[in-house]
């Protein structure tokens, strides 16, 4: 199987360890775990996301399933589709920001409730490698089309609130952004950049959380007066934000903003934001009359804490943003749409109105590879035990004026580090004192 079966997908190179065939079983495999009767597909514009969609629909409608063809989609399109149209199950084809010879699945139950690892992932896995799957029905079930794009423009539409005309750069990167833009793309005048659907990526990698994907856009604002930028990862379920001079909005800047918009007409909400956040986070959901919760880092882990505590908001130092109004899963068109109605509603341009959040000072991921990662995290606990510890997700240690995070890979021999302090002075210290342990463990 060549670890196709991830944390949080099913994702592989097309061709070599995820073939037609291997989709075939996967779709036998998750009629057998799930005994959906029907299931949404959607898929991205890679050139081999058709043949897997008819090798999906194949194994699928072999136990009389019916498969409703939602066509070229955004992820978050998928999830809403599966609500929508009340389905079992849902399948997203896509590899996100992975380049072209990528693909995999991302695969929901009914209301849009993610399959990770630990949830079913590993039970398809498992039920592909011994080939133990139902028996096949009787007669065949049917493939049904179906527009998704319609509704979800029309119901993601109407938290449209421009107050004065806006100008803004949207990076599409050849990618699923250019549908799922359809929802704000009237509402406000678009420079568009890479606006043409091309799954080999011939102008940058889809992943806004790589400066160096972001760099066209930033040419585009300053080369013009822009009120911000919008860029969009492959399948356009995380969206990374530039101010008016074309500086990078750290993504938990945003999640600030937008809890505190939210928060003005949903007093004492609960709203997540992922331990690798800023304090400042925790800070404006409180100020904002709101409630903060901490959580994991992972879609699957987040969405389901906000059903536990019904959340409003959630969003992840990635550039995913997560709403209620989309069974707790990604809009990134709503996080656009909302950032609009904030910049389009103040008389300050979008770097004033994020300048108070950024009062802190942060190391940025840094990934180190290590032996033994346990051994690791024995040792900061053993060197740190005076800090206040969390073991949410790897180990938090929290101090008066700092607080830093390890936590170890899914998928590589690395560990993640990421630390803030309230100054420039001890974020640097303490990263480089932290680092070189990690480094000679």
């Amino acid at each position: 199987m060549a670890g196709i079966f991830k944390a949080y997908d099913i994702r592989g190179i097309y061709g070599e360890t995820l073939t037609d065939d291997m989709a075939y079983n996967i779709g036998r495999a998750i009629f057998t775990l799930l005994g959906c009767k029907k299931v949404v597909i959607g898929r991205d514009m890679r050139p081999h996301s058709q043949p897997l969609f008819d090798a999906l629909a194949r194994g699928l409608t072999l136990y009389g399933a019916e498969v409703i063809d939602i066509g070229l989609c955004s992820t978050p399109m998928s999830y809403f589709a599966n609500r929508l149209l009340g389905a079992d199950a849902s399948i997203m084809i896509t590899a996100s920001h992975n380049p072209g010879p990528w693909n995999g699945f991302k695969i929901c139950r009914a209301n849009a409730t993610p399959i990770s690892g630990a949830t079913g992932i590993l039970d398809l896995e498992r039920i592909v490698e011994e080939s133990d799957y139902a028996p096949p029905a009787t007669a065949r079930g049917q493939i049904v089309s179906h527009d998704i794009v319609p509704d979800y423009v029309g119901h993601f539409r109407a938290f449209a609130d421009i107050r004065h005309p806006l100008k803004v750069v949207v990076d599409y990167a050849n990618a699923m952004g250019i549908v799922e833009a359809k929802v704000f793309e009237d509402l406000f005048e678009i420079t568009p950049l890479f606006d043409t659907l091309d799954g080999t990526f011939p102008n940058h990698e889809a992943n806004p959380l790589d400066p160096t994907t972001l760099v066209d856009a930033q040419k585009a604002v300053k080369a013009g007066q822009y009120d911000f930028a919008a860029c969009f990862d492959g399948d356009a379920d995380r969206v990374g934000f530039l101010d008016e001079k074309g500086e990078i909005i750290p993504m938990d800047m945003i999640t600030a903003l937008i809890a505190r918009t939210l928060l003005r007409d949903n007093p004492g909400a609960n709203i997540f934001y992922d331990l690798r956040s800023s304090w400042a986070v925790k800070e404006a959901i409180l100020e904002a009359g709101g409630v903060p919760n901490q959580s994991r880092v992972g879609h699957a882990f987040i969405k389901a804490q906000m059903r536990e505590k019904n959340a409003l908001f959630a969003g992840e130092l990635s550039g995913h943003y997560y709403f209620r109004e989309n069974s707790y899963a990604e809009s990134s068109a709503l996080a656009v749409l909302y950032i609009a109605n904030i910049v389009s509603q103040s008389d300050q341009p979008l770097s004033e109105i994020v300048a108070p959040f950024q009062r802190y000072y942060a190391s940025g991921e840094i990934n180190s590879t290590v032996r033994d990662a346990p051994f690791l995290l024995g040792k900061l606990r053993r060197r740190y035990a005076d800090a206040d510890i969390l073991e949410l997700d790897g180990l938090s240690f929290e101090y008066p004026t700092w607080w830093f995070n390890v936590r170890s890979s899914n998928t590589e021999p690395l560990v993640r580090l990421n630390l803030e302090a309230k100054t420039l002075d001890e974020m640097e210290q303490r990263r480089d004192e932290i680092l070189t342990l990690i480094r000679s463990s």
